[in-house]
C-alpha cells in the first residue's frame, strides 16, 4: 500500500485535505481554502473527524458508490466559520453528511436518509478531512453541550440509533448485534436504552472482551458456539447485523425466533439468499436500515450530555491530520481493538 504526503506549493488562504487518490494511495493534498458559500449553505470550519469503515473501504478500493480522487471524511464537528441565518460565528456544530434532495419521493416522506439522488459527504462528493466545507444550512445541529471529539462521534452513533428506532424495539426483546466493531457496538448501546436483553456476536474475542469490559454487555457469544441452546433455544426477537460481510448475514436467519425481525445495518455488495420456507415459517420482517434522520442525531446527542453514552470509552485515539499518511496504514490494517480512532485539524 503506498501511503505518502505530497509537497504541493504555498498557495494563497489553502489548506490540506486527506484524500484518497486510488485504492491504496493516500495523500494530503494541497487545495484552496473556500471563502464563499452558495445561498443557504453556510462554512463550516472543521475541528474534528471520526474514520470508520466506510473511510477504510475507500482507501482499500471495497466501496460500491464512489469514485476517486475523493477526500474522506463524514464524521464531522466544526465550527461556523461566518456568522448566516441562524448560525453564530464560532457555533459548534454537528455536521449531518447526507445532502438530499428534498423533492424526491422518499424526501417528501421526511426519509432525506434515504433520497433517491443522496450525496454522502466523503462518499459521492468530497469530504471534510480538510480544515473548511461549505455544508446546507439544513444538515447543521446546534453542539450544545458537546465537545469538539463528542460531536465528531454523533454520526457514527446515529446509525446505530437509527437502526434501533427502525427496529421498534420493546422491553421484552431479545436481540443480537451481530459485529462488534464501531457501528455494532452503538446499536447494542441504543438497543440497550430501549431497554431490551442485548447479546453481542463476533468472531474476535477482543472484541467481545472489550464489549464487556468497556460498555458492561454481559451476554457475549463468539462465532462458532452453540448460540441456540438453554434459554437461548427459541432465537433471537431481533437481529441487528453490522458485520458487512454477506456470508454473516446469511448465517443470522437461522438465529431469528418466529415473529422476528431482521435489521440489515450494515451494506454488502453480494446478493443475500435464504430459505423461504424458513422465512415465512417465521414470519420475519427484513429491514433495511441506511444512514439517519436529524430524529436520531438529536437522539444521540441528548444521549451523550445526559451521560448515557461513554463517549470516552468509545474514542480509542486520536490523530493530527498532518500525522495521518503515516498512520493510516497501521489503522486501516489492525482495527480489531480499535473502535474509534479521531483526527483532530
Amino acid at each position: 500500500m503506498n501511503i505518502e504526503k505530497t509537497k504541493s506549493p504555498a498557495v494563497a488562504r489553502s489548506m490540506e485535505c486527506g484524500t484518497v487518490i486510488e485504492p491504496g494511495v493516500f495523500r494530503l493534498e494541497t487545495r484552496a481554502l473556500p471563502e464563499d458559500a452558495p445561498d443557504g449553505w453556510v462554512l463550516v470550519d472543521i475541528e474534528a473527524v471520526g474514520i470508520c469503515g466506510t473511510d477504510y473501504h475507500i482507501l482499500e478500493g471495497k466501496h460500491p458508490f464512489l469514485d476517486y480522487p475523493r477526500v474522506i471524511g463524514h464524521e464531522l464537528s466544526g465550527r461556523v466559520a461566518e456568522s448566516v441565518g441562524p448560525w453564530t460565528a464560532g457555533e459548534l456544530v454537528v455536521v449531518n453528511p447526507y445532502l438530499s434532495c428534498n423533492a424526491c419521493r422518499a424526501c417528501m416522506k421526511g426519509k432525506p436518509n434515504c433520497c433517491s439522488s443522496i450525496e454522502v459527504l466523503g462518499v459521492h462528493r468530497d469530504g471534510g478531512m480538510c480544515s473548511r466545507i461549505a455544508v446546507p444550512q439544513q444538515n447543521l445541529y446546534p453542539a450544545t453541550g458537546l465537545t469538539e471529539l463528542q460531536a465528531a462521534m454523533v454520526e457514527f452513533l446515529a446509525i446505530g440509533a437509527h437502526a434501533v428506532r427502525r427496529a421498534a424495539l420493546s422491553a421484552d426483546d431479545r436481540v443480537l448485534v451481530t459485529g462488534a466493531g464501531p457501528i455494532g457496538i452503538g446499536t447494542a448501546l441504543f438497543a440497550r436504552l430501549s431497554g431490551a436483553e442485548v447479546h453481542l456476536l463476533d468472531m474476535s474475542q477482543t472484541r467481545l472482551a472489550q464489549a464487556k469490559e468497556k460498555f458492561g454487555f454481559k451476554n457475549t457469544h463468539l462465532v462458532g458456539t452453540d448460540i441456540l441452546s438453554g434459554p437461548l433455544q427459541d432465537g433471537f426477537d431481533v437481529i441487528f447485523d453490522a458485520t458487512g460481510n454477506a456470508a454473516a448475514i446469511e448465517a443470522g436467519f437461522p438465529l431469528l425466533a418466529h415473529g422476528s425481525r431482521y435489521v440489515l445495518v450494515s451494506v454488502v455488495k453480494e446478493t443475500i439468499s435464504f430459505s423461504d420456507p424458513e422465512f415465512h415459517k417465521r414470519e420475519t420482517q427484513i429491514i433495511g436500515s441506511r444512514n439517519a434522520t436529524r430524529e436520531d442525531f438529536e437522539t444521540v446527542m441528548s444521549a451523550i450530555r445526559s451521560d448515557r453514552i461513554d463517549t470516552d470509552a468509545l474514542c480509542t485515539l486520536t490523530v493530527r491530520l498532518e500525522d495521518l499518511p503515516a498512520k493510516i496504514k497501521e489503522l486501516a490494517t489492525d482495527r480489531e481493538a480499535l473502535i474509534k480512532a479521531i483526527v483532530t485539524l
